[in-house]
């Protein structure tokens, strides 16, 4: 679950960012794009030392 809400933030992020330089709709969709995976691969490494630590 902390893997999808950190994916769903750094899309948000990503678009935010975009826009805030002046990009144009394939900007903020590659920017989206790239924090989404980012932050998914963040959380789910995350997610991975929390459920090992609970073991």
């Amino acid at each position: 679950m902390i893997y999808t809400i950190a994916g769903l933030f750094g899309i948000a992020l990503g678009a935010m960012r975009a826009k805030k330089r002046g990009g144009n709709w394939a900007d903020m969709a590659q920017y989206a794009a790239a924090h989404g995976i980012a932050f998914l691969l963040a959380g789910f490494i995350i997610t991975l030392f929390i459920h090992r630590a609970a073991l």
